[in-house]
Parts: C-alpha cells; structure tokens; sequence
C-alpha cells in the first residue's frame, strides 16, 4: 500500500491538438514507455484470463476505450497472434488518431477493427436501447491508462456506463507507488519531450493502488467476479467479469 495520495490533474497531452508536433511527439513517447513497461504482454495475460472458456471459433467484440491512435491494441493483437482470431475492434477516442496503416495491421492478423470518433462522456450518456440485453454488451471492454484522468462523479459514469454495456472488463492503469513515482521521473532519460516528462509524473499522482477501483466498481458482486493487482513494475489492473460467463471464483 502507499502513502501517496491521489491527485488528478489535467495533462498536457489531453489539451493539445492531434496535429501539435509536441503532442505527435509525446504519442510516440508514450509507445515507447508501453514497451518498457511491458503493457502489452500485461494486457494480453490478462485478456486470456478473461476468456479463457471461450471457444477457440466464437467471434469477440471488443471496445477500447480511450484507444489513441490504436497502436497498443495493435501490438497486443500481435503477441495473441492467431490465438484469437475473430475479433471485432471498435477504437474509440475524442481525436481521430487511427491511421489507415493501423486499420491494415489489425487486417492482416484477422482482426477487424473500426474507429468511433466521440467523447467517452457522450458514449457514455447516451447507451443503446437495448443496452442491458446479453446480446447488445460488449465482450470485453478495455481502458489503458485512461481511467486515472478521471475522479468522483465523472468516474463513477464511467464505471456505470461500463458495467452496463460490457460482460467483461479490463483496466491497465498507472501504479500510485514511490517505486512507479520515481521511473516516471527518469523518462526524460529515454527522450521524451517536455509534454511527456510532465504528463507521466502527473499519471503515477493520479494512479490506483490496493483495492480502489473494486471499491468503486458499481457491478453487484452477486453477479461479478472481480480481481485488482499490481502488474510488472509499474502497472496496476483491474479486471471483472460477469457471473455465469466460465472460469471459477475470482479472476488471477
């Protein structure tokens, strides 16, 4: 557990245009922190455990919530391999970052993969008719450093818009730890510009630790399963999953 308590401040990033040359370069920054954090063997572990009852030839939809220019995903697409091979992608972010490239690299693995331009909080008002309906939820929805930007009310819609919509759900957040706190001041050693320095202290201030998100997780525990845990050296996930969908007691 750690002392430091949580702060949640406006990044520079999130104020910048998509074409800014410093927040072009920050984006690049970010991939090249997700590689050293280990983020994308982090995720798919914890996708497999999420899925693991289900058959091998069953299509998956999937949404990324806060999905940038979709490269994460692309790599994680990439480490599952043909493991997976009918998933359905919807990226979704407020800037429109996929490229066409990205598109192709998502293609050539199987995967079909779409963008859906829209601001998390409009997504999130505005929740399909049939929304509680087994068929209308999402397979798995994933947040990867995305839910740290948000606190109170505006979490809690998250959270809710979430549970609702998804039979699984996966988040990969920033560790709120004295060890994450001073590898986020060292990644100006890597090269990162001025945008990516600031933001990535700004991250590991506004991260989770112990057992935060479960607590604020609005899912019944009557009809979830649930696990939070530190991941590598600097991650912290939380992953949950509707009863009745395979697997026994709480997730790894």
């Amino acid at each position: 557990m750690t002392n430091l308590p949580r702060i949640v401040a406006a990044e520079t990033l999130d104020g910048l245009a998509e074409d800014d040359p410093c927040a072009m370069r920050s984006r690049r920054d970010l991939q090249r922190i997700h590689r050293l954090m280990g983020t994308r063997s982090i995720l798919a572990r914890a996708l497999q455990r999420l899925v693991v009852s289900r058959p091998a030839a069953a299509p998956l939809r999937l949404l990324e919530l806060g999905a940038g220019d979709g490269s994460l995903m692309l790599g994680v697409a990439r480490t599952l391999g043909p493991r997976w091979p009918a998933v359905e992608i919807t990226l979704l972010d407020r800037q429109d970052l996929v490229t066409r490239s990205t598109l192709d690299g998502y293609a050539r693995l199987g995967w079909t993969a779409s963008t859906q331009v829209i601001d998390v909080f409009d997504w999130a008002a505005n929740p399909p008719a049939a929304v509680r309906e087994p068929s209308a939820r999402w397979d798995v929805i994933v947040a990867s450093l995305f839910l740290h930007h948000f606190e109170g009310p505006a979490l809690a819609m998250l959270l809710a818009a979430i549970e609702s919509r998804a039979r699984r759900f996966l988040a990969c957040e920033p560790r709120r730890a004295g060890l994450a706190l001073a590898g986020s001041h060292l990644v100006g050693a890597m090269g990162a510009n001025a945008v990516t320095r600031n933001d990535a202290v700004l991250s590991v201030h506004a991260g989770f630790c112990g057992q935060e998100l479960s607590a604020l997780w609005p899912g019944d525990r009557l009809f979830w399963a649930s696990s939070e845990y530190s991941a590598g050296l600097f991650s912290h996930c939380f992953s949950a999953r509707r009863s009745g969908l395979g697997g026994a007691g709480a997730l790894p």
